[in-house]
């Protein structure tokens, strides 16, 4: 298995990558907000990577964070989503859209991604909304993982006009600790997983304390 990839980009095409690994060219398949973000031709990237391997087929995928590349197992897992399905819902949500509508049941978000229907969006909403809480967990970029110092975390975001923009993500620590805690208080994890992102996206870059005050006040009975 090829976990990770690291060389220089010789090209790049609408849906995937070559990179040079040491006169080894190796096919690399992205979502559309991974290739957006990767550098220029002839520099130097690393990615997480996948091996898809069939009687007549083997493709690799790339990722620039292990979330990503957790989610897009993930969301192979279920039936009737294939490898560029699931790289069309990464690429519409990004991994925070995809933790955030699953933990919130919203198929129309993910029904957004090209070529997902109405009964494939349920299908992965239904099958993955236990999964949400702990991938709303994990952070970290490849750079954090292989020991290159400290990084910080920046999501790309392809506005109308077709341009790229940085965009800093949630606070994914506050949010991690909000889901420990409501799951210490005995909440399930999906109506924890739910509550919380509910609660990030009410109140953006919210810290530890106020993000669970929201999300109890979401959980409360209603009268």
């Amino acid at each position: 298995m090829i976990g990770k990839i690291t060389g220089r980009i010789d090209y790049r095409a609408t849906d995937h990558i070559l990179i040079d690994v040491r006169g080894v060219g190796y096919l690399v398949f992205c979502s559309d907000r991974t290739l957006a973000a990767l550098p220029a031709v002839g520099e130097v990237t690393a990615l997480y990577t996948d091996l898809v391997v069939r009687e007549d087929l083997l493709q690799l995928f790339g990722f620039q964070t292990l979330v990503e590349k957790e989610w897009h197992r993930l969301l192979t897992s279920v039936q009737g989503v294939g490898a560029k399905a699931s790289l069309a819902i990464l690429g519409t949500l990004g991994h925070d859209g995809v933790s955030r509508a699953i933990a919130l049941g919203d198929w129309n978000a993910v029904k957004a991604a090209k070529g997902v229907g109405p009964k494939i969006a349920q299908r992965v909403v239904l099958d993955l909304k236990d999964k949400a809480p702990s991938m709303m967990a994990m952070t970290g970029t490849l750079a954090q993982a292989i020991g290159e110092g400290e990084a910080e975390v920046i999501e790309t975001v392809i506005d109308p006009e077709g341009q790229v923009k940085a965009q800093a993500p949630q606070n994914a620590s506050a949010q991690s600790e909000a889901l420990s805690a409501l799951g210490n208080l005995g909440y399930g994890p999906g109506d924890a997983a739910g509550a919380v992102a509910q609660a990030a996206s009410e109140n953006e870059g919210a810290d530890t304390p106020t993000l669970i005050r929201a999300a109890l006040k979401l959980l409360a009975p209603k009268e």
